[in-house]
């Protein structure tokens, strides 16, 4: 059986420089895990639409499609051809298993949620002429048993390499869409030996740690890292600031291992809007806790969201004042964007305040909800107006002159995209 997979490309407005070169250094594993667990006897080709043009004449019998929501409209596109062709399409991926309904207008089967235990009986079903409408993840997968991702994928083009030691994240905050997916909000870990084996199998020497929040439990990132120590790997990885600012022993470890940047969800400096989310953030301590990570020589990647509900006109000058009061290294600014499926999705839905369903606009660099204290042009402009300020060379540089991060302006030269 011959099998294509589809990454689609991000609609041609959404693709900012910061989002194409995250693209480039950070890849998806998702089809690398697929390829892993199905059966030798399939023929596997891979299209990642972004670096190669799809071949609509690909004579082969199964095309499969993942999609996000920013992805959707156009892996519509990419199935609706294939369709038209007489192959059969399946689709999967966050957008899909949030509207399986949706996606199953544009495909002959739609795999739900995690797709370890349902893809193996789909590929028998469609040997066996018999595939369903619907292959829906009944319970998670077990992460012990995954094998190691097939990297063959990807020969000829150049990545950082991707590691993925657990999913899920118990935090559930209102707008998230892998807490709010099936499963989503359990954390599970694979076994520390199986990482470090992986890791071992690397030609790269940095890697970027996939896991939606890496110090979700704390015991399991101190193991991972103590292991890491001495394999000569540097990398980054995502994670809770109150962790981070309590935690001086991961903290430790993780520099010790390698880690160079940690990813942070901020979010915001609104601690009203921090308690509503469930977000264990306390604002006050946000100084206190770049601080601590400075001090064992990483570096902070702050991220911050407008158009929560209780931000209003003034929330953008705010928000640069503060940033530089607590010194971070690194900002990046995204519009509230309320993903289908999500809690948020569901409750600006029945409040009436989804103003489109347009899902390539779903990129969080538009406004596809109306804000409850201010309006749609006011949270663009106010998102674009600090990205300017905040993101600029020269506001990166007075910042970081600021908190006297000398050894990180260096790096600015070597590093340039990543102050963008």
């Amino acid at each position: 059986m011959d099998i294509l997979f589809i990454r689609p490309k991000i609609p041609k407005e959404s693709k900012t420089l910061r989002k194409k070169l995250f693209e480039v250094f950070h890849p998806s594993l998702t089809f690398e895990q697929i390829s892993s667990i199905t059966p030798k006897h399939c023929n596997i080709d891979f299209i990642d639409e972004r670096f190669k043009k799809i071949d609509f004449d690909w004579d082969g019998d199964l095309v499969a499609i993942t999609s996000l929501t920013v992805e959707a409209k156009r892996a519509y596109e990419i199935a609706d051809k294939f369709k038209s062709r007489g192959k059969r399409v399946v689709l999967g991926g966050y957008h899909p298993s949030a509207l399986p309904e949706e996606a199953k207008q544009h495909a002959d089967a739609v795999v739900i949620g995690e797709a370890e235990e349902t893809w193996p009986q789909l590929l028998r079903d469609f040997e066996n002429g018999k595939l369903k409408p619907f292959y829906r993840c009944l319970k998670p997968p077990d992460m012990k048993s995954l094998p190691i991702p097939d990297r063959r994928l990807h020969r000829g083009v150049r990545f950082s390499a991707a590691v993925q030691g657990s999913r899920g994240c118990p935090v559930r905050c209102e707008f998230c869409a892998i807490s709010n997916t099936n499963y989503g909000h359990i954390f599970r870990s694979r076994r520390i030996e199986d990482i470090i084996a992986e890791i071992k199998t690397l030609k790269e020497k940095y890697i970027f740690f996939l896991d939606p929040n890496i110090t979700a439990n704390p015991s399991y990132a101190k193991s991972l890292f103590k292991e890491m120590i001495g394999l000569n790997k540097k990398f980054k990885c995502f994670g809770n600031i109150h962790v981070l600012e309590r935690d001086e022993e991961l903290l430790k470890l993780a520099a010790e291992a390698g880690c160079s940047l940690w990813f942070v969800g901020f979010e915001t400096f609104s601690q009203e809007a921090l308690d509503r989310l469930g977000k264990r953030n306390v604002v006050n301590r946000y100084k206190t806790a770049v601080r601590k990570i400075h001090d064992y020589g990483m570096e902070v990647f702050a991220s911050f969201i407008f158009g929560f509900d209780e931000d209003r006109k003034n929330v953008f000058e705010t928000t640069l004042e503060k940033i530089n009061e607590i010194e971070v290294d690194i900002v990046s600014f995204s519009i509230l964007t309320p993903y289908p499926g999500t809690s948020l999705f569901l409750r600006l839905e029945k409040e009436k305040r989804i103003l489109t369903r347009d899902w390539s606009k779903y990129d969080e660099d538009h406004v596809v909800f109306q804000p409850k204290n201010m309006s749609p042009y006011e949270l663009l402009f106010g998102t674009e107006y600090v990205r300017k300020e905040a993101c600029s060379f020269n506001g990166t540089l007075r910042r970081l002159l600021k908190a006297k991060r000398m050894e990180v302006i260096f790096k600015i030269g070597r590093r340039p995209f990543l102050y963008l």
